[in-house]
C-alpha cells in the first residue's frame, strides 16, 4: 500500500468517527434527559389516616430524600382509599398512601392498574364498631334491625360484614346499611341517625375520646387482621426504581421512629391532622406502622377476602389476587 493511499483512508474516516462520537454523546444526553424528566415529580395521594406519609409531608424528609435526584413531590389528599387508587388509574397519581385490605381487591375488580408497594402489617385494633355509650346495642346480634354507617369498600366495610357473619345476620337484609364517608358517618352517628359506625383510626380514637363511644367489636375480636397496602402506579415503578427504593426507606424509617418515640410522635403529628394530641396517641398506639414488602401471607388474606366479598355479593366479579404486580423490594 503507497504512503499516499493510506493517507487518503485514515483522512476519510476522520469525519466518521467524529459523528459516531457526537451521535454516542447526543444518545446520553437524551437518555439522562428522558430519566430526569421521568424522575422529576413524584405524586402522592394521602387521607387523614395516612399516618407515615402524613409526618413525612410536614417534616420535608421525602424530599430532602429525593432531592438529590432532581424528584419534586406532590401532595393530594383524599376523603378515602378507594378514590386514590382510581386516581392511580387514570394517570393523576404516582403514588397512593396505605389503605385498607379491602380497597385493593374492589380496585382490581373495577379493572384498575396498579403494583403493591408496601404493607404495613397487621393492626387489628385500630378498626372497630362502635355504637353510643348509652347505645341498648350490648352485642353484635343486638345489631339486627338496626343502622350501621361504614365507609364502601374500606377495610371496616370487611369489619362489618366480618361481624355480621359472626352474629348470623345478612349484610343488608337484617341490617340496614348506609354508606357513608367518616366525616358524614360521624355527624350521623352523633345525631342518631345511625346506631352503629364501622370506623378505623384516627378517626376511631377521635370518636372514642369525644363522644364516649364503646367498642361493640374491634378486628382482634372478630378475627380481621387489618393489613394496609401502598398501591403504586406499575409505570412509575419500573421508570423509577431508585426512586422508589428511597420512598420503602423513608416510609420503614418514619415507622420506626414513631413507634419508638410515641409522646414525641404525637405532639408532631396532631396538629398535622388537627387532633388533639391524646387522640392521635391512642390511634398511635393501635397502629403497628411496620412497613415492609408484600408478602404471601398477606396476598393470601387479601384473596380469602376477596372470596368473601364475592360470596355476599359486595364484589362485582371474582378476581385473582396473585395476578396484581409486586414490587420485589428492589
Amino acid at each position: 500500500m503507497s504512503p499516499k493511499t493510506h493517507t487518503t483512508n485514515r483522512s476519510s474516516k476522520r469525519p466518521l468517527t467524529v459523528l459516531v462520537a457526537l451521535a454516542l454523546v447526543l444518545t446520553f444526553a437524551f437518555a439522562a434527559t428522558a430519566t430526569l424528566a421521568a424522575d422529576a415529580k413524584l405524586r402522592i395521594g394521602f387521607q387523614k389516616s395516612s399516618s407515615l406519609l402524613i409526618l413525612l409531608k410536614g417534616n420535608g424528609t421525602l424530599e430532602k430524600a429525593l432531592q438529590p435526584r432532581g424528584v419534586t413531590v406532590e401532595w393530594h389528599e383524599f376523603t378515602s382509599g378507594l378514590p386514590m387508587v382510581e386516581a392511580l388509574n387514570v394517570g393523576a397519581l404516582d403514588l397512593s398512601a396505605d389503605v385498607a385490605d379491602t380497597v385493593p381487591l374492589f380496585a382490581q375488580a373495577a379493572g384498575t392498574q396498579f403494583t403493591f408497594f408496601l404493607q404495613e402489617r397487621p393492626s387489628p385494633t385500630a378498626e372497630a364498631l362502635v355504637v353510643p355509650k348509652d347505645s341498648p346495642v350490648k352485642t353484635l346480634a343486638d345489631l339486627k334491625g338496626r343502622r350501621i354507617a361504614v365507609a364502601k369498600a374500606s377495610g371496616a366495610h370487611y369489619l362489618t360484614v366480618a361481624a355480621l357473619n359472626k352474629a348470623k345476620l345478612a349484610f343488608g337484609k337484617d341490617v340496614n346499611v348506609a354508606y357513608l364517608q367518616p366525616a358524614d358517618a360521624r355527624a350521623a352517628f352523633e345525631s342518631g341517625a345511625v346506631d352503629a359506625w364501622a370506623i378505623w383510626d384516627p378517626f376511631l380514637g377521635a370518636v372514642q375520646l369525644k363522644s364516649g363511644a364503646r367498642i361493640l367489636a374491634d378486628g382482634k375480636a372478630l378475627d380481621v387482621s387489618y393489613t394496609r397496602f401502598y398501591p403504586i402506579s406499575t409505570t412509575y415503578v419500573k421508570a423509577n426504581p431508585e426512586v422508589v427504593k428511597t420512598v420503602a426507606e423513608e416510609l420503614s424509617k418514619i415507622g420506626k421512629w414513631v413507634k419508638a418515640n410515641p409522646e414525641e410522635a404525637a405532639k408532631v403529628h396532631a396538629p398535622l391532622v388537627g387532633l388533639d394530641i391524646e387522640v392521635v396517641k391512642l390511634a398511635n398506639s393501635r397502629r403497628s406502622y411496620d412497613v415492609a414488602p408484600v408478602d404471601a401471607a398477606a396476598i393470601a388474606e387479601e384473596q380469602r377476602i376477596a372470596n368473601l366479598f364475592l360470596e355476599q355479593k359486595l364484589l362485582g366479579k371474582a378476581i385473582k389476587v396473585a395476578d396484581v404486580p409486586i414490587w420485589s423490594g428492589k
